[in-house]
């Protein structure tokens, strides 16, 4: 690992950047994070939804 990684959001985004960005910092495809993502959105009555707004807030862009 990188000691001077960084989490951004990521310029290959399909609505804030945020998957994309947590993708690149892990190091993972990006349709996975957001398959990931999008399943324990629904699985957790959509309480994911308030965490990506959150997440959008303070990750900072690339």
């Amino acid at each position: 690992m990188d000691a001077n990684r960084r989490l951004t959001r990521s310029a290959d985004r399909i609505l804030a950047g945020v998957c994309g960005g947590i993708a690149n910092y892990l190091g993972v495809d990006p349709t996975a994070v957001r398959v990931a993502y999008v399943l324990l959105t629904v699985l957790t009555c959509f309480s994911g939804i308030l965490a990506y707004l959150i997440m959008w807030l303070i990750i900072p862009e690339r």
